[in-house]
C-alpha cells in the first residue's frame, strides 16, 4: 500500500450543497503545500445528491475517493468506515457541513511536528446559536473533569491523528466524540490549536437535544474503558464491599437499637435495608468476578494486547 503525507476524512450525510465546494477549497489549501494527499469521503447512506456529486468529484480527480455506506449508520460508524481506508501518515478529520474551514490544515499540521500525536482544533469563536454552545460547553467541562483530557472543545471535528494512534483506537457505538480521550488512553501526547469556524450555509443541524443524554452515557462508557476496562472487579468489588459494610453497619445498629428499648426490630426498617445492602454488595462483588472472567476470555482467546509500545530500541538487530 503507497503512504501518503496526509489523509482527509470526511463523512456526509445530506450535504449535497457543500461536498464541491469543501472538497476544492481542500484541494486548492493541499496544493499550496509538497505534501502528497487524499480526500476520503463517507457518504453515511444520504437521501438526497451527495454521492451523485461525489462519483462526478471522483472522475475529476483520483485523490478524492469517496466510500457509499448501506444505510444511515450514523457518524461514528462512517467516521471508521473511512479510518480504515485511510494510507496517510496523518489523518485528519473533519465535517461535512463546511463549518470546519480547511485553511488551518497547514495550522495542524504545524502544531503536530511540535512532537505531538494528535491536534485537536477549538473554535474560539464558535458561529452556531446559543441552543448548541451553551450545553457543549456544559459537555466539555463536564468531560474534562472526568477524564481530565486537555481539550477545551471536543466537539470539534477539526482534528489531526497520527496513524500509529488511529491504528490503535477502536470505534464503536457514538464515540467518535470521545477520540482524544480515547488517544490520551493509548498514550498519545494531546495538543490543541485555535481555528476558524462558519455558520452553517445550507441543510440544518443533524444533532438535537437529545445528544447530551447519549454524551453522558457515552461518557460513562469511556472512564469505564479508562480505569476499569482491564480489571472490572475494582470497580464492582469496591461497591460491593461498601454496601455489605453499610449493611452489616445498619444491622449492628438495629441490635443497638432493640437493646436500648428505643425500636423493636419487627418494626425497624433499617433490618430490611440491611439485608438489602449485604444482598446487593454480594451481587456486585459476583458481577465483578464475571466482568473478570469475560475480560481474561477477550484478551486471552483473541490475543488482545494490555499495552501499547510507543518506541523500541536495537530490537531489530
Amino acid at each position: 500500500m503507497h503512504v501518503l503525507d496526509i489523509s482527509v476524512v470526511i463523512p456526509f450525510y445530506n450535504e449535497e450543497e457543500t461536498v464541491r465546494d469543501l472538497v476544492h477549497a481542500i484541494h486548492q489549501v493541499m496544493n499550496n503545500h509538497p505534501w502528497t494527499y487524499e480526500i476520503i469521503a463517507v457518504d453515511d447512506g444520504s437521501r438526497d445528491g451527495t454521492w451523485a456529486v461525489m462519483t462526478s468529484l471522483a472522475a475529476e480527480d483520483q485523490r478524492f475517493r469517496p466510500i457509499l455506506l448501506r444505510r444511515n449508520f450514523g457518524q461514528t460508524p462512517a467516521l471508521a468506515a473511512g479510518l480504515d481506508r485511510a494510507r496517510g501518515k496523518r489523518i485528519i478529520t473533519m465535517d461535512g457541513d463546511f463549518q470546519n474551514d480547511p485553511a488551518d490544515i497547514p495550522v495542524l499540521m504545524a502544531k503536530m511536528d511540535e512532537g505531538f500525536d494528535m491536534v485537536s482544533g477549538w473554535r474560539t469563536e464558535r458561529k452556531d446559536p446559543l441552543s448548541k454552545r451553551f450545553p457543549s460547553r456544559l459537555a466539555n467541562r463536564l468531560i474534562q473533569y472526568v477524564t481530565r483530557v486537555p481539550v477545551n472543545d471536543l466537539g470539534c471535528s477539526l482534528k489531526i491523528y497520527s496513524r500509529e494512534i488511529v491504528s490503535d483506537i477502536q470505534l464503536y457505538g457514538e464515540l467518535h466524540r470521545f477520540l482524544p480521550v480515547l488517544a490520551k488512553w493509548a498514550g498519545a501526547r494531546i495538543g490543541e490549536v485555535p481555528v476558524h469556524h462558519h455558520p452553517r450555509r445550507f441543510g440544518h443541524s443533524k444533532y438535537g437535544i437529545s445528544r447530551t443524554l447519549r454524551v453522558l452515557l457515552d461518557l460513562i462508557t469511556v472512564k469505564f474503558l479508562m480505569n476499569y476496562s482491564t480489571s472490572p472487579l475494582r470497580m464492582f468489588g469496591t461497591a460491593g464491599f461498601l454496601s455489605i459494610i453499610s449493611g452489616i453497619a445498619m444491622f449492628i445498629l438495629t441490635i443497638i437499637m432493640k437493646l436500648s428499648g428505643i425500636q423493636n426490630i419487627n418494626r425497624n426498617p433499617l433490618l430490611l435495608i440491611s439485608v438489602g445492602a449485604v444482598i446487593v454488595g454480594v451481587q456486585f462483588i459476583l458481577m465483578g468476578l464475571l466482568g473478570e472472567i469475560s475480560i481474561r476470555t477477550y484478551y486471552e482467546s483473541q490475543s488482545k494486547p494490555i499495552y501499547l509500545v510507543r518506541e523500541t530500541l536495537n530490537f531489530d538487530a
